[in-house]
């Protein structure tokens, strides 16, 4: 019953591209089940996609005061690739740095007061992903050469520093 109920909302969200939101950041996924590289399980997907979610939210509290940041995710390829018939333990990625890249495809809408100040779209990748080093708070985050491309966007295209 419990499983029923838990594919009934998960489907529910990804038909309505729900998204995450809180003081001045939305995020919408649109058509998730369709993204090119997401974990197999319904659970992990949500996982995932809760997680980019809080990430984009913890950045946006850098944002100026009383400006607002809306992103539509079109679509999003994790770094590496998913191991084939290793499912016990969960999603086990394979990343060799080769056509692996971690890639993000968005919308994206700061506004303030009701104004646009910025508007665009971008394609977020990082194809030299292995080379660089990343946080030590991020060291075991199985999403941190996407979060560490995504605050790298952040910062010099909608903080612009």
């Amino acid at each position: 019953m419990k499983s029923s109920i838990g594919k009934a909302a998960l489907a529910a969200m990804f038909a309505l591209g729900a998204g995450t939101a809180s003081a001045g950041v939305v995020v919408n996924y649109v058509n998730p089940e369709r993204f090119v590289d997401l974990p197999g399980g319904d659970w992990e997907r949500e996982q995932v996609l809760r997680e980019l979610g809080k990430y984009f939210e913890k950045l946006g509290k850098d944002l100026p005061a009383g400006q607002d940041l809306t992103l539509d995710i079109l679509e999003i390829d994790l770094a590496g690739t998913e191991a084939q018939g290793q499912r016990a333990g969960g999603d086990i990625r394979i990343r060799q740095g080769i056509n692996d890249w971690p890639y993000i495809e968005l919308r994206y809408t700061v506004s303030a007061n009701g104004q646009v100040l910025n508007t665009g779209t971008a394609q977020l990748k990082d194809a030299g992903y292995l080379s660089r080093p990343t946080k030590l708070s991020m060291e075991n985050d199985s999403l941190r050469y996407e979060k560490r491309m995504i605050e790298s966007w952040f910062k010099k295209t909608i903080l612009q520093k």
